[in-house]
């Protein structure tokens, strides 16, 4: 039974106590209070728990879009930039139909008219997926009674059609003399209050996003271990959080840790190491581009060269995922573009390389085999025999030390350990020949 009763303050309270089930609201005006009481009834006759004042009987899109915000909030995860832009769209496109409505031939128009206003297969797919979950968290957290099934149709023809689909992979990567353009424009444009310059070094040199390198803090620089403490670094699980130690590198023509002090005598009294606004160097970049006819062109596209550098390096994957944060080497893969030249170069390379390190641990294990022990007679070929060994061994160990380059070069002491061995061999032969 449902009982409204008008409170000194004017508001008016809606009490409802239906089979040992209690449920209380205050409201400004009368006629709430009443829906509020007869819904409330309504759900506890079906079994179902009491919804709040601001929950009650959502009737259109609008209503769970906000209900699901307003649950995002209380936790302390609002939304994000995109996300929020995204829920925006579709309370602007979807908001007024009504739940009941939103049947799978609703939402192939939705996406066939989107898609006529120019929405590519991945804004769609975000459109379609943002639907979902805003769907499914209506069922799952207040019990509303909403089916998802239909949205999961919608993307089946939707793609069918050719309307969703993934993003293409860029491989798009700054050539070296777009780059030195680039350079030579930002050093010698004085009125930039930007230091792109230093920036864009810097991105080459450490691989992050721009928003990081507008981040990270001097507090969190580490000089001795040439590390980095990049704190909520970008994860498609979990920002908040998921901070990251990042060595800075010297391996692809510039040093990180020195671009970082030099940027200190610019910056002396900041806590940020690049105090500037991450989207303010993304306009510069974008416009320097403009200027000099670099056409499709990011400032991420930055991110994308210097983890290909990294692997053109010698790097392994592993080893790339610490400087790039990246904890699926899956998506790594797609931030990787090795040119072609680079790939011939190092397979070229690579047969030498091992067939080297086996070299040396040959050339270490025999050294080791011909050092000679104390000589247990007096005679003179075992004499001879020792000083051969002798001389044999430390000309095989300083072999092993030489790199690879100063291998090739030292044709005339592998000679000389060629002739020591071949020594070896005949003094063997003579002291195997004597009569004991």
């Amino acid at each position: 039974m449902a009982t409204i009763t008008q409170l000194p303050s004017g508001r008016w309270r809606a009490q409802v106590r239906r089979k040992q089930s209690y449920a209380s609201e205050t409201f400004l005006r009368h006629e709430d209070a009443r829906k509020w009481a007869t819904a409330t009834e309504r759900r506890i006759d079906l079994g179902e728990a009491p919804l709040k004042r601001a929950k009650v009987d959502p009737t259109t899109l609008a209503h769970l879009i906000d209900l699901h915000l307003d649950d995002m909030r209380e936790v302390g995860k609002a939304p994000r930039r995109s996300k929020g832009f995204t829920l925006d769209a579709l309370k602007a496109k979807l908001g007024k139909v009504k739940i009941k409505d939103l049947t799978r031939e609703r939402l192939i128009q939705f996406g066939k008219d989107r898609a006529k206003e120019g929405a590519g297969p991945v804004t769609l797919s975000a459109d379609v997926g943002y639907l979902k979950l805003v769907l499914t968290h209506a069922a799952a957290v207040h019990g509303i009674n909403v089916k998802v099934e239909p949205v999961d149709l919608a993307r089946v023809a939707l793609k069918r059609l050719g309307l969703i689909g993934k993003s293409r992979q860029r491989d798009r990567r700054p050539t070296p003399d777009e780059i030195k353009r680039l350079l030579d424009y930002f050093d010698g444009y004085r009125y930039l209050m930007i230091p792109m310059g230093r920036i864009v070094r810097f991105a080459l040199a450490s691989a992050m996003r721009q928003e990081e390198i507008c981040r990270i803090l001097w507090s969190d620089v580490d000089a001795q271990q040439h590390v980095v403490l990049v704190r909520d670094r970008k994860d498609p699980r979990e920002k908040d959080g998921n901070d990251q130690l990042v060595p800075l590198l010297n391996l692809v023509g510039l040093d990180a840790l020195r671009l970082i002090r030099v940027q200190r005598k610019y910056c002396p009294h900041s806590d940020r190491i690049f105090p500037y606004n991450s989207r303010s160097v993304g306009a510069a970049f974008r416009r320097a581009c403009r200027r000099l006819k670099i056409e499709n062109l990011h400032f991420h596209d930055l991110r994308h060269e210097a983890t290909s550098r990294l692997f053109e390096a010698g790097l392994h994957i592993e080893e790339v995922a610490l400087v790039t944060g990246h904890r699926d080497w899956k998506m790594l893969k797609r931030y990787t573009h090795l040119r072609p030249e680079h790939l011939r170069r190092d397979r070229s390379k690579r047969p030498t390389e091992d067939m080297a390190d086996v070299v040396r641990a040959a050339i270490r294990s025999l050294a080791a085999e011909l050092q000679p022990s104390p000589p247990h007679s007096q005679a003179p070929a075992a004499d001879g025999l020792g000083t051969t060994l002798q001389d044999a061994a430390q000309l095989l160990q300083q072999l092993a030390a030489l790199p690879l380059d100063h291998i090739r070069a030292s044709v005339g002491r592998i000679d000389a350990a060629s002739q020591a061995v071949r020594g070896l061999a005949t003094s063997t032969q003579t002291l195997s020949q004597t009569p004991r």
